[in-house]
């Protein structure tokens, strides 16, 4: 059975995901940017939180682990590579790693770039990607701590995933990245689609996601930095991938 999966607005645009499984009563949070909205929505799902997975070490993913873990006895469980980094841990993961909480079973895939220790969980049964700041609809992560190479081989490790997974990314930042997605791919009938229904769901105060990775593979330019067409756009022709990728990386950083 697939779990529901609740989109909780945290922050001024984090996201947390709390799963929960209706015959069991189980549930996981991912991600902890801050507890007060967290725990109202363990709240009004039962009351309980069997585990909280972190993605990474940054405060506006971490910031509310220790009270919600102390409120509702959640195990916490992130990457054995950032442990020194992140609160106390009840279980370290690794990459590769296979493991359940009750009905749910995640695979940990590490996705190095935007910080070193960064890591997704892949939950195959719920058809879901928990993908962190290395993933957002129309947009990828800064790379703080790690190189375009990092990077680009990070989302191609995402980008292998069935294509009918919903990527759950850790901010609402498409209407942003939509943006910055439409001028340097202003042809792009599918990404115009796209913009349109965002348009539409800000608009009515909605999230933008979870979204398909179908979808993305069609429209986020960070997906695509293989795509002769993207190259061309660029003035990156006859480029590797990887030199698109870090090129485009380096537009939206200082796009306006």
């Amino acid at each position: 059975m697939v779990p529901k999966i609740d989109v909780i607005a945290c922050l001024s645009d984090n996201y947390a995901y709390l799963l929960r499984d209706e015959e069991s009563g189980a549930a996981v949070v991912i991600d902890a940017p801050e507890a007060a909205p967290i725990l109202a929505a363990v709240e009004a799902s039962g009351g309980r939180l069997d585990a909280l997975l972190l993605t990474h070490h940054h405060g506006d993913h971490i910031e509310g682990a220790a009270e919600i873990t102390k409120r509702t006895g959640a195990r916490l469980i992130g990457a054995a590579a950032d442990a020194h980094r992140l609160p106390p841990l009840g279980q370290a993961v690794a990459d590769d790693e296979s493991f359940s909480v009750g009905p749910f079973g995640f695979r940990v895939i590490a996705t190095p770039g935007h910080t070193r220790g960064h890591i997704v969980y892949y939950a195959p049964a719920a058809r879901a990607l928990f993908s962190g700041d290395t993933l957002f609809s129309l947009g990828c992560g800064r790379l703080f701590e790690g190189s375009a190479q990092d990077m680009w081989e990070s989302l191609l490790r995402i980008a292998a995933l069935p294509p009918e997974t919903s990527v759950y990314p850790g901010h609402e930042y498409t209407a942003s990245n939509g943006r910055f997605a439409l001028a340097v791919d202003p042809a792009n009938a599918a990404l115009a689609e796209r913009l349109s229904e965002v348009e539409a769901l800000r608009g009515a105060g909605q999230p933008t996601v979870p979204v398909t990775l179908k979808r993305e593979l069609l429209t986020n330019p960070f997906l695509r930095a293989g795509d002769p067409r993207l190259a061309e756009n660029l003035g990156f022709s006859g480029h590797p991938a990887v030199e698109v990728f870090a090129e485009l990386r380096r537009r939206k950083d200082t796009f306006k």
